[in-house]
């Protein structure tokens, strides 16, 4: 039996579940190991089953491991099946996911499955899934490699005649050329007054001189890679040096600190207090100081000033992406990805952060 399916039931015994159904596809991923975005997974206490349809039901039978996983593909509606296979074995207790189950699915599963009481699953793979084990990260290491190599690439290919959009299709098409599966989101490529919004969206239009700010990643296994770097079109006059120094400066106060054990509170304490030092930037920096990344972008935990009483623990990928936004002027942030290991912490990000004018 695989760590994971092990772990899994051991959550499931202590909550009192006797079958948990798996429908979110990055759940399905983790446990079973195959990409399905539309497969369905049913674990008990001594069966484990991979519903999947005609699509995918050869490559399943190749990629799941037979020893873990029963590879089915249902004549009947999945909910059908489900039923008929939780009422022979007994269960009466099922767990659904309640954080990505819609309302209408679930009724339907009630209506389906009515020999079983349906209870939600809550935080049970949020709890799996936030410890990273060395083959996660070894997929999260890779993808970010994608993404430096795709990012040193780009820049020499910046010019004025360059629209925001093509340089964010330019920077995924290098990513894929490189060995990305995909992109771990929407690239951001803003340029000038647009890098004042912190999730600015690329404008078909040429890019505009002072700050332009990429945001991109890369994938490799089902796990995203996550960074930040703004450069200058142009020269940086005083004013946008003296913003990038203090962005970077908030950046290495927290890497200098951060390992386990450290509180999220205060780490995203410690950049916001620096950045809060300087009457013209108190304000500027909105949004939180990092989160959790693996087979999400964005997963637990968060670096946020409203993390409570929270922990790092080793096993944890975190970014680190202070920003400053002045409103209708400019904006600058660096995000690098941290692993949290055991009695400290590596910077998973090698991409260099010196000021780069274009």
């Amino acid at each position: 039996m695989s760590k994971r399916l092990a772990a899994l039931r051991g959550l499931m015994k202590e909550k009192g579940f006797d079958a948990v159904l798996v429908t979110k596809s990055e759940n399905h991923l983790y446990m079973c190991g195959f990409n399905n975005p539309d497969g369905t997974l049913l674990i008990t206490a001594d069966a484990a089953y991979a519903l999947q349809d005609f699509r995918y039901i050869e490559a399943a039978k190749r990629e799941i491991d037979s020893a873990d996983f029963e590879v089915v593909m249902p004549q009947v509606r999945v909910g059908q099946w489900v039923r008929e296979a939780l009422a022979a074995s007994g269960c009466r207790v099922l767990a659904y996911e309640d954080e990505s189950l819609t309302c209408r699915e679930l009724e339907s599963f009630k209506k389906a499955v009515d020999c079983c009481e349906l209870v939600p699953c809550g935080d049970i793979f949020t709890d799996l899934r936030i410890l990273k084990d060395e083959e996660e990260v070894d997929c999260i290491v890779r993808a970010q490699r994608i993404a430096e190599k795709s990012f040193e690439e780009l820049l020499p290919l910046i010019t004025y005649d360059c629209t925001e959009t093509f340089l964010a299709a330019q920077l995924e098409f290098l990513m894929k050329k490189n060995g990305s599966e995909g992109i771990s989101f929407e690239t951001i490529a803003v340029s000038g007054t647009n890098s004042s919004s912190p999730h600015g969206v690329p404008r078909n239009v040429k890019i505009e001189k002072g700050f332009m700010t990429f945001d991109f990643g890369a994938m490799i296994g089902g796990y995203h890679s996550d960074m930040t770097r703004t450069v200058v079109i142009g020269k940086a006059d005083e004013a946008m040096k003296r913003l990038y120094s203090k962005v970077l400066e908030a950046q290495c106060a927290v890497l200098d600190v951060i390992g386990e054990g450290e509180s999220l509170y205060k780490m995203d304490r410690i950049a916001r207090d620096i950045i809060d030092a300087c009457p013209e930037y108190k304000g500027a920096f909105g949004h939180s100081l990092g989160h959790g990344v693996g087979l999400e972008i964005h997963e637990a935990p968060t670096l946020s000033s409203a993390a409570g009483d929270g922990r790092l623990k080793a096993g944890h990928v975190v970014t680190v992406e202070p920003g400053i936004y002045l409103e209708g002027k400019y904006g600058c942030r660096i995000e690098d990805m941290v692993y949290i290991t055991k009695g400290g912490a590596v910077n998973l990000t090698k991409c260099p952060k010196e000021l780069i004018e274009i």
